[in-house]
């Protein structure tokens, strides 16, 4: 199934006192109180206001966003009636929805109880103290480059630095490439960072050597490596996420595992290839959207890089 949904606000208890859950408006007679448009507002909230108390929830939205929020509730409600009225909750293919839309609920609700009390702070410091040891960084090359239209114009180049002239200074009066008044400059970067013919020649090189032209799709660069290294391990906060998705990912491994293990299952077809559809079950989302976030893909010009 999918991410399951980041829990709501806790909505007051069934019988709670009025101000609690005060009512605050009626279409067609029901009633929509605090708790139905705290529902609503989980839809479009941000991730990191979700978790968020009620009573600081309803303090932090602008009172503009808390009358939106009642607009579409009793919008929403209207449309439920008008739906119920009409006897589409009675036609069968709604209910075959409404009911896989039931059971996805339920399936990430337990995912999410199951898993939650095990990706804590606490473990996931553990697992990083654990793997921190056994990391190492990316390679990564610190250069500079020249780069010509041609190849001639390179090569003319290459000699005015193999002549004595400074490699930067050269970048700076010859170079086509914006960070050429930094010397041609380039910092350190990672293989993928680059087009492939820029990376296959800095990190063949070794530092303080000079390449010769080599062509991309940008133009014919001369490469002057000045350090290698590997890239600093990241710290505990910047692989929380990371870990915790990975961890949620193992959790809910374990828990799909378990219940089918436990199960009695009667086949009376053929197992179907390719195992459970519950096989591989995304983690349960935190408070925060995912993340997130993914490393950038692909490679990018070597001379845009600043």
């Amino acid at each position: 199934p999918a991410a399951a949904p980041a829990a709501p606000p806790a909505a007051p208890p069934a019988g709670a006192p009025a101000a609690e859950d005060p009512l605050l408006a009626r279409v067609d007679g029901q009633p929509v109180r605090l708790s139905d448009v705290l529902a609503t507002a989980q839809d479009v909230l941000p991730a990191d206001m979700r978790d968020l108390p009620p009573a600081m929830l309803m303090q932090v939205i602008p009172a503009e966003v808390r009358r939106q929020l009642l607009e579409r509730t009793i919008t929403e409600r209207a449309l439920t009636g008008a739906a119920k009225a009409a006897g589409l909750d009675r036609e069968e293919a709604v209910r075959r929805r409404i009911q896989r839309a039931e059971d996805q609920e339920l399936q990430q609700a337990f995912l999410a109880r199951e898993v939650a009390a095990s990706v804590t702070d606490t473990a996931l410091r553990a697992r990083y103290d654990q793997e921190s040891g056994k990391r190492q960084g990316d390679e990564e090359v610190h250069a500079r480059h020249i780069l010509l239209k041609t190849e001639p114009e390179a090569q003319a180049a290459l000699a005015a630095v193999k002549g004595g002239e400074d490699f930067g200074a050269v970048a700076k009066r010859l170079s086509t490439d914006p960070g050429s008044r930094d010397g041609g400059d380039l910092g350190f970067f990672k293989r993928g960072d680059m087009v492939p013919e820029f990376a296959e020649a800095a990190f063949a090189m070794k530092p303080g050597e000079l390449s010769a032209p080599v062509k991309s799709p940008f133009g014919w660069h001369v490469i002057k490596v000045e350090e290698r290294r590997a890239a600093p391990v990241p710290g505990f906060e910047e692989s929380r996420q990371q870990l915790r998705q990975q961890m949620l990912q193992e959790q809910v491994d374990a828990v799909v595992q378990r219940v089918r293990a436990g199960a009695r299952v009667e086949r009376l077809d053929q197992p179907p290839a390719g195992g459970s559809l519950l096989d591989n079950a995304s983690p349960p989302a935190a408070g925060a959207a995912p993340p997130a976030a993914s490393p950038p893909g692909g490679a990018r010009p070597a001379p845009q890089r600043r």
